[in-house]
């Protein structure tokens, strides 16, 4: 899978950094500076480094905790996200992170520990106010976890954590890690769908359906918590349909206490990335969909908008109570 292994000099003998690598012998190795050189490097064509992406080791300085859009939230008061690693094994051509990245090659930043203190202090100097945090903004946080032991080396803090909770996003089957633990009742683990249809055109690499859902259930008997994450809305004339049997597949087959939460938002992205994401896939046809520029954001015309938010809400609020969903715009709960 990893033909190339970068490693910043600082991180060579991280016991992470050695184990990670320790997984891939027969890749080439490459010491750099600073990941930034790589990463950044002007000239880089995405597209053609997605075929075959190189990994990278380093470490993330500065700020580790960032402040989550106000659509993130699925309950508490306070929401950070963090990014142990940068970009996503999988390929969706609707990925912001695609637009936005100059390169494909995965950056796992190895000091877990770091992140793991800004979390705690972060925590604790809010304690009693309910804090969440998001693990799956820039990267998949179960894709990857075979190699990286994520949730092996996340979760034990969030044990001792009540107050606080973690959300796992993912469209990864990659459970094997959290079957082997106790569960915990402040991680929600959550899964990311479009309708079968348009992921089969749009969603390169992911599982099916039929396997995310397994792996779902699988948690549940162990008695994760889970979300459904319906975000972003996809576009196509037939959408209240075709949602609505997406939405009968997983709320008939999804045993309703299974559930922490769903959310529902809409396609939205900065025009600069959507005009680079058009450069990467000219003749992709989801970009020729009726999208519209508001206020320096790319997403579909308002009316259109509109109407699936509408739409795919009340058809949620028929299986889920209106306590567990978080559209992002509270004008459609």
């Amino acid at each position: 899978m990893i033909d190339t292994l970068y490693i910043e000099e600082e991180v060579l003998d991280h016991p992470r950094a050695r184990a990670i690598g320790a997984r891939f012998p027969r890749a080439a190795r490459v010491i750099c500076q600073r990941y930034g050189e790589l990463f950044n490097r002007k000239a880089q064509n995405f597209r053609l480094q997605k075929a075959r992406p190189a990994l990278i080791l380093a470490k993330k300085h500065g700020q580790l905790l960032q402040p989550a859009p106000p659509q993130y939230g699925i309950g508490g008061r306070h929401h950070f996200y963090f990014s142990h690693m940068l970009n996503c094994l999988y390929d969706c051509r609707y990925c912001f992170l695609q637009g936005m990245y100059r390169s494909a090659h995965y950056v796992v930043f190895v000091n877990f520990e770091d992140f793991q203190q800004a979390i705690e202090a972060q925590s604790r100097a809010l304690e009693g106010e309910g804090v969440q945090f998001y693990s799956g903004y820039d990267c998949d946080s179960l894709a990857l976890d075979p190699v990286t032991r994520f949730t092996e080396s996340f979760l034990p803090l969030f044990a001792t954590l009540p107050d606080s909770s973690i959300e796992l996003r993912t469209k990864s089957t990659q459970i094997r890690g959290l079957l082997k633990m106790a569960p915990l009742p402040n991680c929600v683990v959550a899964f990311s769908f479009i309708p079968q249809d348009l992921g089969r055109a749009l969603e390169h690499g992911v599982p099916p359906l039929e396997r995310r859902l397994d792996a779902m259930l699988r948690l549940h008997r162990r008695g994760w918590p889970l979300g459904l994450r319906f975000d972003p809305l996809i576009y196509h004339p037939d959408y209240a349909q075709t949602y609505r049997a997406l939405f009968d597949t997983l709320f008939t087959r999804i045993p309703p206490e299974a559930l922490h939460s769903v959310s529902l938002g809409a396609f939205r992205m900065p025009e600069t990335f959507f005009r680079n994401m058009v450069r990467l896939y000219p003749d992709e046809r989801f970009f020729a969909g009726p999208f519209a520029n508001r206020d320096g954001m790319t997403s579909y015309q308002r009316h259109l908008e509109q109407d699936m938010m509408r739409t795919c809400a009340a058809q949620i609020l028929e299986y889920v109570p209106a306590e567990k969903f978080f559209p992002c715009d509270d004008e459609y709960r």
